[in-house]
């Protein structure tokens, strides 16, 4: 009996190395690089993979060359043709298309003088412009103004520098940016109207929500429909309202579809929720 033990027991150490052995063949086989250590004065002290061309020594893998991330190419100051605008080109149409007079004049979502700052796009070229590769290229920028709740386009001609055509519409609500959604976010968590948001946050976070920069944000524009919403956002549509669904960054959303917040006028109202 004791024989057979000890038997068993030389079976089990050689088939342990066997299996440190095999296990050693297949790292040195798919960690690229660790052989290639060695050969060149490393701690294993052993032959050399293979030529210097990359090529691998007979029944040895090749090694995988470290991965190259290229840097983006320079953005030049101006763009040709249909090329999206660069950003010296975008920061030259806002400073056309507005000037101190306008700047002045206007209102931003955060009630401070300058108009809201909405698009920068490279504008169509006109339908004769098409098939000609000399068209001028030009930007329309969009902003709008808080004071009288208008959507202002401005077209800035990049070659002339100048504006060129403007265009001034009311009622017209295009996607809100970033800085509107934020604002919209921060009249909801100062409002009594934001304490379930205030709630659902600590409930997910066990922390008070005080800030926008708390959440991930989107919104949508909210269009007052007759006899659906309270008379409070009757408006809305003339006015820039929001509907926002705030996420808590690395969390769960929460629901807040039930709060129409009206940017023009800085109050929030609740939809009926039955």
């Amino acid at each position: 009996m004791r024989e057979t033990v000890h038997r068993h027991l030389g079976k089990v150490v050689a088939g342990a190395a066997i299996a440190v052995a095999a296990t050693a063949v297949m790292i040195g086989i798919t960690l690229p690089g660790t052989a290639g250590a060695q050969g060149a004065g490393g701690a294993g002290g052993g032959a050399a993979d293979g030529p210097a061309t990359g090529q691998a020594a007979p029944g040895r893998a090749a090694a995988v060359a470290p991965g190259v991330v290229e840097q983006p190419p320079a953005q030049g100051a101006q763009g040709k043709g249909s090329d999206p605008l660069t950003d010296d080109e975008i920061a030259r149409v806002e400073r056309i298309a507005l000037d101190r007079q306008q700047f002045g004049a206007a209102q931003n979502v955060e009630g401070e003088r300058g108009p809201q700052r909405l698009t920068v796009d490279l504008a169509e070229p006109d339908a004769d412009e098409v098939d000609d590769p000399a068209a001028p290229r030009r930007a329309d920028v969009t902003f709008y103004d808080y004071r009288d709740d208008t959507l202002v386009t401005r077209t800035v001609d990049l070659g002339a520098g100048k504006v060129v055509r403007t265009g001034v519409q009311h009622g017209v609500q295009p996607p809100l940016s970033r800085a509107e959604n934020a604002e919209a976010a921060r009249l909801l968590i100062a409002d009594p109207l934001g304490a379930g948001l205030r709630a659902d946050y600590r409930d997910a976070t066990g922390r008070d929500l005080t800030s926008p920069d708390q959440l991930l944000l989107n919104g949508a524009v909210y269009r007052a429909a007759p006899g659906a919403q309270p008379a409070a956002l009757d408006r809305c549509g003339e006015h820039r309202c929001v509907r926002l669904f705030p996420k808590v960054v690395n969390g769960p959303w929460i629901d807040a579809r039930y709060l129409v917040v009206d940017l023009s006028a800085g109050r929030i109202a609740a939809l009926d929720r039955g």
